[in-house]
């Protein structure tokens, strides 16, 4: 669909998603960057947190460790880390405690035998190399006017964004543990974990973003595809 030189369906479809990616991020980094300025009642950094949830639910073999960077924290189920930015690991603040129950959360997942974080953890081989394929094979596609090739990247491309719609449940998941164990243990007390909450509300929001953004660019490239097609 064409008009006066210019493809509607990108104004349709990836217009929108840029749109929505930028408005969660901005949204995330606003939030983080107000809580993080929060000190907590009993003065726990993220690293204290981190080691007191995971002692709390048996995983005294999962360590915290330090990594660089901001609002870079995660797990690594194959080494049993859960690595901790700057902001968040010496920082005695809402932000910082929550984000790390939140990868805590994570670990907990991996202990219990959390069936969505089993299936994203299956598909892992696959997204990556959907990821990595899918977007050269359908602009060669284009390109040559081989549309096979472009039905084979749009097929990579959508098992791409099948691992962002596991991966969602995941996040708000652990988002959940974290709350839950915080509020029970009493590291925070009723108006911090409003704002742990808005904080894990708001990093939640660019698993949701990122996942629309992507089937938006899915829609693009398969109504590009249909159109060629005709």
């Amino acid at each position: 669909m064409y008009m006066y030189g210019f493809n509607m369906y990108y104004f349709l479809f990836m217009i929108p998603g840029l749109i929505i990616t930028m408005w969660a991020q901005w949204k995330m980094k606003s939030t983080f960057s107000k809580y993080e300025k929060v000190h907590t009642a009993q003065g726990l950094t993220g690293a204290q947190a981190a080691r007191m949830i995971l002692d709390r639910n048996g995983l005294q073999n999962v360590q915290v460790q330090q990594v660089g960077g901001k609002l870079t924290d995660h797990y690594d189920p194959r080494t049993n880390v859960v690595s901790l930015s700057q902001a968040t690991y010496n920082a005695p603040t809402i932000g910082g405690v929550g984000v790390a129950a939140h990868e805590c959360g994570h670990a907990i997942q991996h202990a219990v035998g959390y069936g969505p974080i089993k299936v994203r953890t299956a598909i892992v081989p696959i997204a990556n190399w959907g990821s990595k394929l899918s977007i050269p094979l359908i602009f060669v596609g284009f390109i040559l006017n081989v549309l096979g090739l472009v039905y084979l990247g749009i097929l990579l491309f959508g098992l791409a964004v099948l691992f962002q719609l596991v991966t969602l449940p995941v996040e708000l998941n652990a988002s959940r543990r974290a709350i839950e164990t915080l509020n029970e243990s009493g590291m925070v007390t009723a108006d911090e974990s409003v704002g742990v909450r808005k904080v894990l509300t708001a990093a939640a929001m660019t698993y949701l973003a990122a996942l629309l953004t992507s089937l938006l660019q899915l829609l693009y490239y398969l109504m590009l595809a249909l159109g060629r097609r005709r």
